[in-house]
């Protein structure tokens, strides 16, 4: 019997309640990725709005018969070598019984495969902003599917498998701050590199062309946050999860206030971009560390990430990378701020009994946790730009650069996100109302970073 598969007759025993939080959790994870098209779409400009909001969904066609026929094989099944697991049961899920619970929990194996599910469908769903307005539809659903492969599965296995390597060294991540943060980030930047900037970068106006679309993303992200993060405890039982949840809404509250105060010393003035941003990179912070931090100390870890990563979103402009809705400064440096933050405020009374160095563990947890960190980051970055660069020079990664100008919604997709031409106009009107894609009229806001 592969290991994470117990009998019921050998198990605590089926929970009702624990299967049904976990799947209510699994739904709320779920609804992040359509969260996450509409905070990336009404980031972009007009021409561009359809293309991000599919290169999301996508993923969450791919990744799901992916995860079905190996992925979850590849994440959970017997360890091999600490590197990657492999279970035939698992193929297809066609091993799984319906009175099979999974390792040492209450709640049947389906449901903890279709929790982890939403985590693979969400991961490369965050590379997508970053390379915004530029990248062939076909050429992405491609990369996602290869990127699932080499590079998720594996790094879910090292991070949470039986006998993964960062596992069993006892580097913390709660919900996902290595595996799904650092891991998108780090691929959003071998990407980038290797496809380049967009036309006009750092020349002609890029600017959020919906900021209502982006606050209602957020929220829904925000929402969708609490399950998670607190159904990433497997239940119920014991009040981890509730502390869990509480960690999620004060680090986020605290990062966000973080970030407007940066934004107003910084710059005069308090936007409502910002405020979703800082949202956002509160939420990546706690990920990793609100199980094992006090509600204090995730108010410290939240206002270490927004004003973090409200500082990082402006170096693209200093090293001229062109990271298009700065997934490299919110989801790569929120994931390794708060993957490093364990090993300062672990209390050693939550998750664990490891405790951080402002509570007595030393330097032991923080060391854990940079390996942990960078261990992802490389493998993720180096991989990731490899298989950028091989689509690439085969197939192309790109639009050609008039159909980027025109708009990669109607090149793409052969559809526009918004139809003006019968606003206003009744059935003696001559007028019809446009908004150029790209212009001002279209999008008369922006974030305001350091150059």
């Amino acid at each position: 019997m592969p290991p994470g598969i117990t009998l019921a007759a050998d198990a605590p025993g089926l929970s009702a309640a624990n299967t049904g939080f976990m799947l209510i959790c699994s739904a709320l994870v779920m609804l992040m990725t359509p969260g996450l098209a509409f905070f990336y779409g009404g980031m972009v400009r007009v021409k561009s709005t359809l293309n991000m909001l599919m290169m999301c969904f996508i993923s969450l066609g791919i990744v799901t018969v992916l995860w079905v026929l190996y992925g979850f094989s590849l994440a959970f099944g017997t360890d091999s070598g600490s590197l990657i697991g492999w279970s035939a049961e698992y193929v297809g899920l066609s091993g799984i019984g319906i009175n099979q619970l999974w390792d040492g929990y209450s709640i049947p194996v389906y449901v903890f495969a279709v929790f982890q599910l939403m985590f693979a469908i969400i991961t490369p769903a965050l590379i997508s902003g970053a390379l915004a307005d530029r990248v062939k539809f076909t050429a992405w659903a491609l990369f996602v599917a290869l990127w699932a492969t080499v590079v998720y599965f594996p790094v879910a296995h090292w991070v949470w498998g039986s006998g993964g390597w960062l596992f069993e060294m006892g580097v913390i991540d709660f919900a996902g701050g290595t595996a799904v943060h650092i891991n998108a980030g780090a691929a959003a930047l071998g990407v980038i590199l290797v496809i380049g900037k967009r036309v006009g970068f750092g020349r002609d106006p890029m600017r959020p062309h919906s900021l209502p679309l982006v606050m209602l993303g957020a929220g829904l992200l925000w929402f969708g946050w609490f399950g998670f993060n607190a159904g990433s405890w497997l239940g119920n039982d014991d009040g981890v999860g509730a502390v869990m949840f509480v960690n999620t809404q004060v680090a986020t509250a605290a990062a966000m206030l973080a970030w407007l105060a940066y934004e107003k010393i910084r710059h005069g003035s308090l936007t409502t971009l910002g405020a979703a941003s800082g949202a956002v990179a509160g939420l990546v912070a706690i990920t990793p560390s609100g199980g094992s931090a006090s509600p204090l100390g995730a108010i410290a870890i939240g206002a270490v990430a927004g004003l973090l990563c409200a500082m990082a979103v402006g170096l693209k402009y200093r090293f001229g990378f062109d990271d298009s809705l700065d997934v490299v400064g919110v989801h790569l440096v929120g994931g390794v701020v708060g993957s490093l933050l364990v090993g300062f405020f672990a209390t050693g009374g939550v998750q664990s009994d490891a405790r951080g160095l402002f509570y007595g563990g030393g330097f032991e947890q923080l060391g854990k946790q940079a390996v942990g960190v960078f261990a992802v980051l490389a493998y993720s970055l180096v991989v990731s730009a490899i298989l950028a660069l091989v689509l690439d020079r085969t197939i192309g990664m790109r639009v050609g650069e008039d159909d980027e100008i025109s708009g990669i919604d109607q090149v793409e997709h052969a559809e526009t996100a918004y139809d003006f031409s019968g606003a206003g106009g009744g059935a003696g009107s001559r007028r019809t109302a446009s908004v150029p894609a790209g212009t001002a009229a279209a999008a008369p806001q922006t974030r305001k970073v350091d150059a």
